[in-house]
């Protein structure tokens, strides 16, 4: 049972966590030329790109603004708002993350609460867990909320 839960942990980390990370890393477009810079922000998996709100084109291709360059809506950035949105950014996809581990805990829990059987302590575990799971959740999305509403405010 040990060997199956490390498993199923793997797997999960591997799919919701590591391959969406991962996938995140550069904003690039080998497909085709660009044109607008909402393309090179599409989210994977519902999370955004560290890069969201600082993508431009330039010779239809993907680029990042720096401080001091001009964004697609004509604004320029300093260096505190480049660095706000980044790390706005990095939050938003760390709870992102957050949803996809606690609904995955929610999975987990249904899974101990079937095979629980008679067992009236794993039956509990299972309660806990969905619980502590569902609680995760909601405290991950208001957190979302919280940090699109302050990138909304930012522009």
């Amino acid at each position: 049972m040990k060997t199956f839960k490390k498993i199923i942990l793997m797997f999960g980390f591997a799919v919701f966590v590591a391959a969406p990370v991962v996938s995140f890393v550069a904003p690039t477009n080998t497909f085709a030329a660009v044109s607008d810079p909402k393309d090179c922000e599409k989210p994977i998996l519902g999370i955004h790109p560290w890069f969201r709100g600082l993508a431009v084109v330039e010779n239809g291709k993907c680029q990042v603004a720096g401080p001091g360059q001009s964004l697609a809506s004509g604004k320029t950035l300093d260096l505190t708002g480049f660095i706000w949105r980044i790390a706005l950014n990095v939050i938003e996809i760390a709870l992102g993350a957050v949803a996809y581990i606690a609904f995955f805990f929610i999975l987990y829990g249904g899974f101990q609460f079937l095979t629980g059987g008679s067992n009236p302590g794993q039956i509990e575990k299972a309660r806990k867990t969905i619980l502590n799971a569902v609680i995760g959740l909601v405290i991950s999305i208001g957190a979302v909320a919280i940090v699109n509403l302050t990138f909304g405010i930012i522009g």
